[in-house]
């Protein structure tokens, strides 16, 4: 997979991915990145509240010590992170070894429902690739 050639056709198919299974949930925002913490495309709920360049950095380098701690205990991998604050909350999940998903959504939705539409994301998104 080499995510490193998008087509504006690919990427407008993303988009509307994230748009159908996680924005219309009620996702605050949701951002697909590298493992270097560059930012691929971004969707949310109207004027994103988030500065979405330095987030995406910053999950970047969580991802990679949560891994890095993986190693140590002898998992290959934690595949997906999940961050719960009091109004706030973050879910990463790896689509592949190169992109991360990132959802920031609230208290009203739950982390079950969240999940499955993440998954059902990646897998199309995987889908374009294959």
């Amino acid at each position: 997979m080499n995510y490193g050639i998008v087509s504006q056709d690919q990427l407008e198919k993303i988009e509307a991915i994230l748009e159908e299974k996680l924005v219309k949930l009620g996702v605050d925002c949701v951002i697909v990145i590298d493992m270097a913490g560059n930012t691929i495309t971004a969707r949310g709920k109207g004027i994103s509240k988030y500065d979405v360049y330095s987030f995406a950095a910053l999950a970047a380098g969580n991802f990679a010590t949560v891994d890095a701690m993986a190693k140590i205990i002898g998992e290959q991998e934690f595949s997906l992170l999940f961050h719960k604050g009091e109004t706030s909350s973050i879910h990463f999940s790896k689509i592949n070894d190169e992109l991360l998903l990132i959802s920031l959504f609230g208290r009203d939705i739950s982390l079950g429902f969240l999940r499955l539409n993440v998954v059902e994301a990646i897998d199309q998104i995987r889908a374009l690739w294959a």
